[in-house]
């Protein structure tokens, strides 16, 4: 992929958790993979990542949460696209989320989910295949 239309994701960890190793690798396994990462590090609300991916023109935005609240973080995140008419970027995530909660996050509009044990390799192949690039 050239540089002229390769993927560009904004990695974000939202709300307090501070865990931040598993996104670091994941923001690694894209970059390496040859995607334009921007890893908007810990604390970010969600208007901070919505205006970051907006800004960079980011095709997806990759959510990284340990701390339960997921359902508000990501229905939060959809929410402000919406209203930035910016709803092409794709929405995908992992970390601590219960089976439950999958059907609900969908509905919402999250794309993907990744769970504790899904391989670098998953998470690139996914993204490749669901996200476009952006000229």
């Amino acid at each position: 992929m050239d540089a002229v239309s390769r993927i560009r994701v904004v990695i974000a960890k939202p709300g307090l958790d501070g865990h931040d190793r598993g996104v670091k690798i994941v923001a690694r396994a894209l970059r390496d993979a040859g995607m334009e990462v921007v890893y908007t590090g810990l604390h970010q609300t969600p208007e901070q990542i919505v205006r970051t991916a907006i800004q960079e023109d980011a095709a997806a935005i990759g959510l990284s949460i340990l701390s339960g609240a997921h359902m508000t973080l990501f229905a939060k995140v959809i929410e402000l696209l919406k209203e930035n008419d910016a709803a092409d970027i794709v929405v995908f995530g992992g970390g601590i989320i219960p089976d439950a909660d999958m059907p609900e996050l969908r509905q919402m509009g999250v794309a993907q989910i990744f769970t504790p044990g899904a391989t670098t390799q998953e998470i690139v192949e996914w993204v490749r295949g669901a996200v476009p690039a952006r000229v």
